[in-house]
């Protein structure tokens, strides 16, 4: 048996609308399980984000730059396209995905499929959220900043700062 190091490039996509602390557990889980972790920050306009692309790719830039324990090189891109084809273009062998609650399940369960449809060499690796963020969510820290709740527990302060200048009230 032969020992071939291979250098492993993974992806973490998401919205980002914004980058919760969910998100940065996860994105630390998944840098010590390749050489070089992506993430990839979404365009995604149906989604209407309340941040520009540019906001939540920085605010996710910023908020890596700062985190310890990072297991390697962490790299934040933005991007536009469909998902496993950005994966083909850098070279990624893998992209991760969190999951919360079942219902996240259902749609990552059809996810997976067309990804395997659309580029069979590329794996989907579903990482369960531990239980400390289970509940959070982009969409829920949106909410609770927008009616005047501090979100500082589920974000970082340069986060927290902007939803603050967004939707405080």
């Amino acid at each position: 048996m032969t020992n071939n190091p291979k250098h492993r490039t993974g992806i973490y996509p998401g919205t980002f609308d914004p980058v919760t602390r969910g998100h940065l557990h996860l994105i630390r889980r998944t840098s010590r399980l390749v050489d070089h972790l992506i993430v990839a920050v979404a365009d995604n306009p149906g989604k209407s984000p309340l941040f520009s692309l540019e906001e939540r790719h920085d605010m996710v830039r910023n908020d890596i730059e700062t985190m310890e324990d990072k297991g390697c090189e962490i790299e934040v891109r933005p991007f536009s396209t469909l998902l496993v084809n950005f994966a083909k273009d850098v070279g990624a062998s893998c992209i991760f995905r969190g999951l919360r609650a079942v219902s996240d399940f259902e749609y990552e369960f059809q996810l997976s499929g067309m990804n395997a449809k659309l580029d069979p060499s590329i794996e989907m690796v579903y990482l369960m959220a531990s239980d400390e963020w289970q509940f959070v969510s982009a969409s829920m820290v949106k909410e609770v900043a927008g009616l005047g709740g501090e979100v500082g527990e589920f974000v970082t302060p340069q986060v927290a700062e902007k939803l603050q200048d967004r939707v405080g009230k």
